[in-house]
């Protein structure tokens, strides 16, 4: 028997959740928020725009779909299905968080604030949802370049808008880079970062700003990608000539730890990967995108 598709509806805690569940009642986190100048108001506002479009957009999954609605923090360990079409309803970091979960699964973005204009990623209104599944299989998408990252112990990770390279803290990350045309350089600095078209308008573009010789920076229908070296210092045993560049489909970079070094995607440090020293990295587009519904 074929399955009828899955509608699979991903969303984060809201603010006022996340506060009553610290602070134990709804008096308590207005008092928190009133002693840090802010009021329950506008919390409440957002919270409630988030039940409304998540109530709009559970009445018009057809019928005779499955469905099942996920928290972000409970991404890493939910299992998706090729048949899978994702309805992410937050912010655009939201689309990103859920991108590198996927394996072509179409994605709709859904901004459930009121005003005139969505976001980049999150480009639909709740009540166009019933419509935009009523043409499954048909969905018209953009196809979004993303970064991948893999160990030489198999571990693997995947981001929408960059990949980070450094250690757990604030402390310098060691390493030898190596480029693909057979440069190598060791390293020591705040972190290597490695970023796409739709990673350039955040963490890429505040890097690419402080350098006096700004990189290009991917299109965001490109599949290329940038990256920089954050901070590199230069001492009798590290140098810091290689800090930044370009990576086509197919270009490569490698890091070797000589540190105890974390690697992970769209700010989930909480499912990132873990080198020791000896331990190879290697970064580059990956084969895969995202399929962002328009």
């Amino acid at each position: 028997m074929t399955l009828q598709p899955r509608a699979v509806v991903v969303h984060r805690t809201s603010e006022l959740d996340a506060l009553v569940a610290r602070h134990g009642t709804t008096g308590q986190a207005a008092f928190f928020l009133e002693s840090r100048g802010r009021d329950l108001a506008g919390v409440a506002a957002s919270h409630a725009a988030l039940e409304r479009a998540l109530a709009s957009v559970a009445a018009d999954i057809p019928a005779e779909w499955r469905r099942v609605r996920v928290e972000r923090e409970d991404l890493p360990r939910f299992a998706f299905e090729p048949g899978d079409v994702v309805v992410a309803v937050g912010q655009d970091g939201l689309v990103a968080n859920v991108a590198k979960y996927l394996s072509g699964q179409p994605v709709i973005g859904v901004d459930p604030a009121p005003g005139e204009h969505p976001g980049v990623l999150v480009r639909h209104r709740a009540e166009a949802v019933g419509a935009l599944l009523s043409r499954h299989p048909g969905l018209p998408t953009d196809s979004l370049a993303m970064v991948t990252a893999w160990s030489d112990d198999g571990q693997r990770l995947t981001g929408l808008n960059e990949v980070f390279v450094g250690h757990a803290s604030h402390q310098s990350a060691r390493y030898t880079l190596a480029g693909g045309d057979g440069w190598r350089e060791r390293q020591s600095s705040s972190g290597l970062l490695v970023g796409t078209g739709t990673g350039a308008t955040g963490w890429c573009l505040s890097v690419a700003r402080e350098r006096r010789a700004p990189a290009r920076l991917p299109e965001r229908s490109s599949r290329d990608l940038a990256w920089f070296v954050r901070e590199a210092w230069r001492s009798p045993s590290t140098g810091a000539d290689h800090t930044g560049g370009e990576l086509a489909p197919g270009d490569l970079l490698g890091v070797r730890a000589e540190s105890d070094l974390v690697v992970f995607a769209d700010g989930m440090e909480g499912d990132a990967l873990h080198l020791t020293w000896g331990q190879e990295l290697t970064v580059g587009v990956a084969d895969g995108a995202l399929h962002l519904v328009t």
